[in-house]
């Protein structure tokens, strides 16, 4: 007893470890590798390509485009740059193009491609600016930007710069707005005049520019205002004040006055076009982890082998889960089985042929096999020899369902080709001695029960969730290990043997 209390004692602590190394491993999985608990959960993968055009005169060219910095809530998988005849040098948040005697029109094009990143969505983070220079303005200028502030401080809110976005979309327009904003007002500018008020106010703001990641020929930035406000950098709309950035929003731009600054040429403009493909997260895993830095132990993981290996891996790591349902079946409720793992082998070719094909599959084949059994008993041969008969005429069964099958384009038939030989003729010769020692009834409930075991086993072996979990965090068949343990040291009544022994309690009360 106490020998086998120490054994218990020991497979839970084990138990427990295996826990934390499984919960462990699958947050670290699901944080840097991106794995989902769904199988079917697909990431969103978006190429832009930005069409910068200008008219080059002559002179030394050098054209600067602002590219997105990391921790924008998107990742760059690849960056491709066409610009025949020009070098390109790559800094944090810019391209520069440069060129001599290039004379005409001028396309150049800068291609990333990007996948929603889930560790840094919406996280703008940044260094505290410095103060804020206040605007020069003269005394009447200061007097119309006070007017202005007075007027935000008396609106209902506690955040100043979405009060004075709100004032600046107000329709009609305050008064004292029409003598402050310039007749020809871009967007540009009326950002630039709402900094400067918030300057006044201490605030430090500059400009951002972003695409709107929907799919479309030459789309053109959106403008937003970032203001260093209550402690954090904050995106705000400037036709809404709707603070963070909005749903599939890729910043390109944070900070400068221009998107594209183009020196030795003319009429310069920058175009983006966007298009979208779709790619499970399993695909995507390797990317992330290189964008982590955590590549390393993708590298050397069951994720980075052939696929042809994967799938094999697949099946064998939903294996576990099966077989404790079987030892949950015989040891717990107490369901006597054909053998500890016939039913989970039923279960896996019922997967392969179909559930319906391969039950009436399975039962033709058994049936057959029995009868042909029987006929043998009678003719008194050993064992070894026996069972090699019965996995001969299995063979000979299989030919003719297969060839009935084909003929008669009956499926059912065809599936036969899926049930393992060796295992069928065993199950077979198991049942006919069965029959033999324990009669016709004991037999027959032990060929039932492993087929409805198997059934049992085959709806969570064939669910796409339990396959997809099982193979992503095989580390919880670690898990599965030590139950298994804990369950073989499991001594108590079964399910069973409770309503067989219940007739006695009656009697005692």
């Amino acid at each position: 007893m106490k020998k086998l209390i120490s054994v218990r004692l020991l497979l839970s602590i084990g138990l427990v470890l295996s826990m934390i190394f499984a919960g462990y491993s699958i947050y670290y999985k699901v944080k840097y590798w991106g794995f989902s608990i769904s199988p079917k959960q697909n990431a969103n993968v978006w190429a832009i390509e930005a069409n910068i055009n200008f008219i080059a005169d002559g002179s030394p060219i050098k054209v600067s485009l602002s590219i997105p910095t990391k921790n924008k809530g998107f990742k760059i998988l690849e960056e491709n740059i066409i610009a025949n005849g020009y070098k390109t040098q790559k800094h944090a948040d810019k391209i520069v193009f440069s060129a001599h005697n290039m004379i005409g029109e001028q396309n150049l094009y800068y291609k990333i491609i990007v996948f929603d990143n889930i560790n840094t969505k919406d996280k703008l983070k940044d260094k505290s600016p410095q103060a804020p220079k206040k605007p020069p303005f003269d005394e009447q200028k200061m007097a119309q930007a006070q007017q202005i502030l007075d007027i935000v401080a008396k609106t209902e809110g506690t955040d100043k710069v979405e009060k004075l976005i709100k004032l600046f979309n107000e329709e009609p327009l305050n008064p004292a707005l029409k003598s402050y904003i310039p007749v020809q007002n871009t967007t540009k500018s009326k950002i630039n005049q709402m900094r400067e008020l918030l300057a006044i106010e201490g605030i430090s703001t500059r400009i951002a520019r972003g695409l709107k990641l929907e799919e479309g020929q030459k789309v053109t930035p959106d403008m937003m205002l970032e203001a260093y406000n209550n402690g954090a950098w904050r995106i705000y709309d400037v036709t809404t004040g709707k603070i963070g950035l909005p749903d599939n929003f890729l910043l390109f731009q944070r900070g400068g006055d221009s998107l594209l600054d183009v020196e030795g040429g003319t009429d310069s403009s920058v175009k983006f076009s966007i298009a979208k493909s779709i790619t499970s997260t399993m695909n995507l895993a390797s990317q992330r982890a290189k964008q982590a830095e955590k590549a390393g132990w993708f590298d050397h993981s069951i994720y980075n082998l052939p696929l042809a290996q994967q799938n094999t891996l697949k099946w064998l790591s939903v294996f576990p889960i099966g077989i404790l349902l079987v030892v949950l079946m015989r040891n717990i409720v107490g369901v006597q089985t054909m053998g500890t793992f016939t039913p989970m082998l039923i279960s896996m070719s019922l997967v392969k042929t179909g559930f319906i094909t391969g039950l009436v599959c399975f039962l033709a084949i058994i049936l057959l096999g029995l009868g042909i059994r029987f006929i043998m008993s009678k003719l008194n041969l050993l064992l070894v020899p026996r069972i090699s008969a019965v996995v001969i005429f299995v063979i000979l069964i299989i030919h003719g369902l297969t060839f009935v099958g084909y003929n008669f384009d009956i499926k059912i038939a065809q599936a036969s080709v899926f049930f393992p030989i060796i295992i069928t003729a065993w199950v077979i010769e198991r049942a006919s001695i069965t029959w033999e020692e324990d009669g016709p009834l004991n037999a027959g409930t032990e060929l039932l029960n492993s087929l409805l075991v198997g059934i049992i086993v085959y709806f969570v072996i064939a669910n796409d969730y339990v396959r997809h979990i099982m193979f992503v965090f095989n580390e919880l068949n670690i898990v599965i290990l030590f139950i298994v343990m804990l369950l073989g040291t499991y001594t108590g009544y079964r399910l069973t043997e409770l309503r067989r022994f219940a007739p006695l309690v009656k009697k005692v009360k």
